[in-house]
């Protein structure tokens, strides 16, 4: 699953310029819609975005997708015995 680091993002560059940056600021520099921002800053990886609105942001973050987002592993899922198995995708 994606896991988008967008709140520590904000918050990095908050503390860098000294002030609050709220989204409705990231919105306007960017074009992206205030909700799409909150819902990307407030997702836990179940939000999908378009590469558009990454680059977007990470043009105004002036940084890499790698910086705005990382993979984390899907938990182990249990069958119903109680035994662990990974995640399967199908193609």
């Amino acid at each position: 699953m994606v896991r988008f680091k967008l709140k520590e993002m904000i918050l990095k560059r908050s503390y860098e310029e000294n002030k609050v940056i709220p989204l409705r600021d990231i919105a306007k520099a960017t074009g992206i819609s205030s909700g799409t921002i909150s819902r990307i800053a407030n997702s836990f990886g179940d939000y999908n975005t378009t590469t558009d609105n990454l680059a977007k942001l990470c043009q105004y973050f002036d940084c890499t997708p790698n910086d705005l987002m990382t993979i984390v592993p899907d938990p182990p899922v249990k069958d119903t015995q109680g035994a662990e198995s990974k995640k399967q995708d199908h193609q």
